[in-house]
């Protein structure tokens, strides 16, 4: 009829404007098993820094063994040589406390839900790249908490990046247990000694 305007589209012509992209569910219990293998070196900056502050304490440790060395000469000398073992100690205290921190760290995060993506998609070295910034980070460096948060955005370590890569935790409500995992909790139920219905029997 006129002014009634066109017909509409059969059912399955018709196309939604609003369609979203579907959300891929991760186990809420997180990745199952070990973590792969560490793939980096030792802190490259922070090693050469602690094998620096060591030859420079030995070197003045040896000016001390000098005979003609004596009176404030001596004291100075034995100052610096002081200072420079406490810059090694310190050195090597934290290059062990950061190396501590990336192994906690590298393990607990390959036990996350978002694992079993990084397995998949094979991001082992960026996820351990963001253990190295975020240990740096907690040891208060303010430039690798800047490179450590925007490592975390693309590893959907935040509720906004799970977002953004159509990521979310299902409910565990909603994981079923296998077909081989249900018939063997069928066959324990069926087993139990204090099931009322193990003592019933046929009477012919």
């Amino acid at each position: 009829m006129a002014g009634m305007g066109p017909a509409p589209k059969p059912e399955g012509a018709r196309r939604r404007r609003n369609a979203t992209v579907a959300m891929t569910p991760l186990p809420p219990e997180g990745r199952k098993g070990r973590a792969p293998k560490w793939p980096l070196l030792d802190d490259v900056v922070l090693t050469a820094r602690r094998d620096q502050a060591l030859r420079k304490a030995d070197e003045l440790e040896l000016a001390l063994l000098e005979p003609d060395l004596k009176g404030r000469a001596k004291a100075a000398a034995e100052k610096k040589a002081d200072t420079a073992r406490e810059a090694a100690l310190i050195l090597t205290k934290q290059l062990e406390a950061q190396q501590q921190l990336e192994g906690e760290l590298w393990r607990d995060l390959w036990k996350t839900p978002q694992a079993v993506m990084w397995q998949q998609m094979q991001w082992t070295r960026e996820v351990a790249q963001y253990v190295r910034w975020k240990s740096r980070a907690e040891a208060g460096d303010l430039d690798a908490a800047k490179e450590a948060r925007q490592l975390a955005d693309r590893l959907g370590l935040s509720p906004l990046a799970m977002l953004r890569l159509r990521w979310k935790i299902a409910d565990p409500d909603d994981v079923k247990p296998a077909p081989a995992a249900r018939r063997r909790a069928a066959g324990n139920r069926r087993q139990r000694p204090d099931d009322p219905r193990a003592t019933l029997h046929v009477v012919e």
